[in-house]
């Protein structure tokens, strides 16, 4: 198992995702630990003085001018997590929770939220032992509630999965060896403050969309060679003199993929230009993934970022404790509506192709397929209905693309009186990349289901290797089962998978661009 150590270099999202994801162990240089160690054994010192600082001897939000004894300090933590554990609904994902933990870990490691060593331990624990905490998935308005009820599982409240089952957080932290842990001065606060929960959420969804642009490349390679595209719009002198970064990458993914196609040549000026879905993949597509390059960078900082309230900074007199609004993250409520717009852009793209792929007046005219992609169309009905499954998913993701950072509420009796929304804008930019996969499931179904219909002429080497995958899992549809279990499997194949490499080995170009093309 491989394993991640948290030293000074800046931390990466795809760090977050290995962890989350691949099972990649979590640990911390012994720097990091210092940190953490002496950060902490500040706070402790601030507590038992008497002079006011926020979170550390005094109540919270509005709270906050009541001064507590040293004795109310344990029981205002874990009265913190009881009261801000109140997260509703569907529990979130095993991924999301142990990247929500993961990112916790990072924001704490940087020394100067003062936490208690034992709570990161018991995080650390909790990741490499795969112990997740049962999180409800909704009632968060930017920070506090899921981070509390990951606390509650670390002193033993509540429920966790574990090889799976569903079982006490106090049973398993006996199975693995582990005590409850021991809540002190700050530790509440410090569990429900900053912004991990997002943080972590928006790194699965970097994820999820740093693939979806490369499955949408290929399927719009597929559905443009079927339909007979005219190549020179991707022409690399044209696109030259748009030089958008994510376009160029885009426009040569493309050429890579289509440069040999026969079907193609024998098209070359059979009509005078493209629909824009065909001709604009890669101002489109480019454009999206310009906007997942800048949410990218968006969140790496906010990784490596302390978001707690309040802060300890150290300096040559020691530490210092400041209130400020670090724990509100407008960057990542942000690019993550951003991003959740590019999301939208794909999925809308793709149905477009699907619907030129399926509708005769278009496709039969420059390709000459049959009406919805059936041989036996009138007594089949083909792929037509798969294309208002996309259509479908594209209008929920044009809705899931309204922003969730410029609504706003009034908490905390005006003490929070702007909120970033940021858990929401993750979660509904995760969901629109859900539906996003699905789409471009039905685009790789409908272009390779063209490929079968039409004449033998030989296609792209790249195309034509993508077809040859999607074939090794579905079968050309031929109406003898439901057609959304094809959609399923496909689904299934891609959603969470990298390009194979039989069609990943088609494509040439800069180690630059084959990054930025792949995973």
């Amino acid at each position: 198992m491989t394993a991640i150590t948290l030293g000074n270099e800046a931390v990466s999202w795809r760090a977050i995702v290995d962890v989350a994801c691949h099972g990649a162990e979590l640990r911390l240089s012994e720097e990091r630990w210092k940190r953490v160690r002496d950060v902490r054994h500040a706070v402790e010192e601030f507590a038992r003085g008497e002079t006011r600082y926020y979170g550390i001897n005094t109540g919270l939000g509005a709270l906050c001018h009541v001064r507590l004894q040293p004795d109310q300090l344990q029981r205002l933590s874990y009265h913190t997590l009881m009261s801000h554990a109140c997260c509703v609904g569907a529990p979130l994902r095993d991924d999301q929770v142990r990247a929500i933990m993961a990112t916790a870990v990072v924001n704490y490691s940087h020394g100067h939220s003062g936490i208690s060593p034992q709570i990161v331990e018991r995080l650390i624990d909790f990741l490499n032992h795969h112990v997740t905490p049962v999180v409800p998935g909704q009632g968060s308005v930017g920070y506090l509630t899921h981070m509390a009820h990951i606390g509650l599982a670390m002193i033993g409240i509540g429920q966790v999965r574990y090889r799976g089952e569903t079982l006490s957080a106090e049973a398993v932290l006996s199975s693995i060896e582990k005590p409850p842990v021991t809540l002190g001065a700050k530790d509440g606060l410090s569990l429900v403050n900053g912004t991990p929960a997002m943080t972590g959420l928006a790194c699965l969804a970097l994820d999820g969309a740093n693939r979806l642009s490369a499955w949408a490349d290929i399927g719009a390679a597929m559905s443009f060679d079927a339909l007979g595209g005219q190549l020179e719009a991707f022409d690399a002198d044209v696109l030259a003199l748009k030089p958008q970064l994510g376009m160029q990458i885009c426009g040569r993914t493309l050429r890579e993929l289509l440069h040999d196609s026969q079907w193609l040549a024998t098209r070359r000026g059979g009509h005078l230009q493209d629909a824009l879905s065909l001709r604009a993949i890669p101002q489109v597509h480019g454009a999206c993934r310009d906007q997942l390059a800048h949410a990218a960078q968006q969140i790496d900082r906010e990784l490596n970022s302390a978001t707690d309230n309040p802060l300890l900074l150290k300096n040559a007199d020691g530490y210092r404790v400041v209130s400020q609004a670090n724990p509100h993250s407008e960057s990542i409520a942000l690019a993550c509506d951003q991003l959740a717009m590019a999301v939208a852009e794909w999925s809308a793209m793709s149905e477009r192709r699907i619907y030129r792929l399926v509708t005769p007046e278009v496709s039969s005219l420059y390709s000459g397929l049959p009406p919805f992609l059936s041989s036996e169309s009138g007594m089949k009905s083909g792929m037509m209905i798969a294309q208002y499954t996309a259509a479908s998913l594209a209008a929920d993701n044009k809705r899931l693309a309204q922003p969730a950072v410029i609504d706003n509420y009034l908490t905390s009796a005006l003490q929070e009186d702007h909120l970033s929304l940021g858990d929401s804008a993750a979660l509904k930019l995760d969901a629109a990349i859900d539906n996003a996969f699905r789409i471009i499931a039905i685009e790789w179904l409908c272009a390779a289901q063209a490929f079968d219909l039409l004449p033998s002429e030989r296609f792209a080497t790249g195309t034509s290797a993508a077809w040859g995958w999607l074939r090794g899992i579905v079968g050309i549809y031929e109406e003898e089962h439901p057609l959304s279990l094809d959609i399923e499997r496909i689904y299934a194949a891609i959603r969470r998978a990298s390009i194979p490499p039989v069609i990943a080995s088609t494509l040439g170009g800069s180690p630059e661009a084959r990054a930025l093309t792949l995973t």
